[in-house]
C-alpha cells in the first residue's frame, strides 16, 4: 500500500456502472467525496446506492450519519426500502452504544442532531444558544466516536454523511465542524489511536481486544452530501463553494442539479474535482427512477 497517498487505486464502486464510468472506474478509497446540489435533486438516493455497494464489494453496507438538524429526516429508511427492500436499522442517542467489540453490528442509520427544527448556524444563535448547542453536543459526540469505531471494527468502510445545510462562511456552521471531527479525528486516526479516544480509561482492559480488531485506517472513506441554495447546474459550477479547508481537501466533489433542455426541466451532473484521477468532463444527463440515480 503506497503510505504517502492514501487514495490507493482499488476503486469503489457506487453502485451506478455508468457513474463510475465517468470517474475513471469508480471513488478512490481512503479519500473525501463531496456530492452537492439543491434539496430534491437526487443525493440521497445516491448515496444509499454507494452505501448498498458496499455489500457486494467489501462485504458490509455503508453507515449512514445524519446531520440534519431542520424538519424531517432525509428519508434514508425509505429509498433503502424502496430501492433495495432493505429494512435500515435507526440509532437512538439516549441509548449506549453497545460495546464497540460485541457480535452485532451498529446500526446503519444514527440521527445526530435529531431534527431540532432549527439551523445550526452560528449567526443565527444568541450566545446562550450557542453555549447550549456546545454543551448537548459535548455529551453527544462520544456515542459519535463509538458508533463510528464500532463501525470500523465490523468491517464497515463506507461512511456517508448527509444533512450539511447551505452556509455563507464555513466557520459559521456547526455541521461543518462535526464533519471535520467525524473526517480527521475518527476516519483518518489510525486504529489504536481511535480507541484510545473512545475506550479511554478503560484503553488497557481492552488492549488486546483493539488489536485483534485493528483496521486499515487509510481504507475508510466518506461521502458528504451537501445541500446548496443553487438549484441550477450552471450556478453550481460558476458559483465557488463556501470556504473551508474540508471542502479545498476533497478528492472528488460531484455537482447535481436541474438543467433547462429544449423548454423542459432535466437533472445532469458535473464531475468538477477527481484528484489523481481521469474524470468526464462531460455535462451529464440523469434521472430518477424507481431504482434510484439512473445515468444514460
Amino acid at each position: 500500500m503506497n503510505q504517502e497517498n492514501p487514495c490507493v487505486e482499488k476503486r469503489l464502486k457506487t453502485g451506478i456502472p455508468q457513474l463510475d464510468e465517468a470517474l475513471g472506474g469508480g471513488l478512490l478509497p481512503g479519500c473525501l467525496t463531496m456530492i452537492v446540489g439543491a434539496t430534491g435533486v437526487g443525493k440521497t438516493q445516491l448515496g444509499i446506492q454507494f452505501s448498498e455497494a458496499g455489500l457486494a464489494q467489501e462485504g458490509s453496507r455503508g453507515a449512514v450519519i445524519d446531520l440534519s438538524s431542520r424538519g424531517d429526516s432525509q428519508n434514508h429508511v425509505g429509498y433503502a426500502q424502496r430501492l433495495f427492500s432493505v429494512d435500515l436499522s435507526v440509532g437512538n442517542l439516549k441509548e449506549e452504544v453497545a460495546c464497540p467489540f460485541g457480535v452485532e453490528r451498529p446500526s446503519d442509520l444514527l440521527s445526530f442532531l435529531g431534527y431540532g427544527g432549527r439551523r445550526v448556524l452560528r449567526s443565527q444563535m444568541d450566545d446562550d444558544q450557542w453555549h447550549a448547542w456546545q454543551s448537548e453536543l459535548n455529551r453527544r459526540t462520544p456515542q459519535l466516536f463509538k458508533y463510528v469505531y464500532s463501525h470500523l471494527t465490523h468491517g464497515t468502510r463506507r461512511f456517508i454523511v448527509d444533512g450539511i445545510e447551505p452556509q455563507v462562511s464555513a466557520s459559521d456552521s456547526l455541521q461543518l465542524d462535526l464533519l471535520e471531527l467525524i473526517y480527521h479525528r475518527m476516519l483518518r486516526q489510525e486504529h489504536d489511536w481511535l480507541a484510545r479516544e473512545v475506550l479511554r480509561e478503560n484503553y488497557r482492559e481492552w488492549e488486546s481486544k483493539v488489536a485483534q480488531h485493528a483496521f486499515d485506517h487509510q481504507a475508510s472513506s466518506a461521502v458528504v452530501l451537501v445541500t446548496t441554495k443553487q438549484t441550477m447546474l450552471e450556478q453550481l459550477m460558476t458559483d465557488p463553494l463556501a470556504d473551508g479547508d474540508l471542502l479545498a481537501g476533497a478528492n472528488t466533489i460531484i455537482m447535481l442539479g436541474r438543467q433547462l433542455k429544449e423548454g423542459v426541466m432535466t437533472r445532469a451532473l458535473y464531475v468538477a474535482k477527481h484528484r489523481g484521477s481521469y474524470a468526464d468532463q462531460r455535462i451529464i444527463p440523469f434521472e430518477i427512477t424507481e431504482q434510484g440515480v439512473r445515468l444514460p
